[in-house]
């Protein structure tokens, strides 16, 4: 992979166990949040805005149907290898909000979160 990966959920998705409610991914916000918040920041990042319904497919064929949890940050082939929380078949990710935004920071130029 070229670059890294960012998938996160479109917000106002409805979720079947929870009929006649539109939702957003909290965790995902946080992210959109960083990324509108630092516009003059454009790192090298593929950004996917996914459907909440499962199966993910794309998210499946990358990491595996197991890792289908978002936000997942999916690393690229040239990442330092101290960036990643999880390997899958080799494709190594992160899955933590915070060790995302930490990534963010360190790999694409994102002031860090405030302690």
């Amino acid at each position: 992979m070229q670059r890294d990966v960012l998938f996160l959920l479109k917000p106002g998705f409805h979720d079947p166990d929870l009929p006649e409610q539109d939702f957003y991914c909290w965790h995902c916000a946080l992210m959109e949040g960083v990324l509108a918040s630092f516009p003059e920041i454009r790192p090298d990042l593929d950004v996917r805005r996914i459907g909440f319904a499962r199966p993910r497919e794309d998210v499946i064929a990358l990491i595996g149907a197991e890792n289908q949890s978002l936000p997942v940050l999916v690393l690229a082939d040239d990442a330092p290898d101290d960036l990643a929380v999880a390997v899958y078949q080799g494709r190594r990710f992160v899955n933590e909000p915070m060790a995302i935004l930490d990534v963010l920071h360190r790999r694409h130029g994102f002031p860090p979160a405030h302690p």
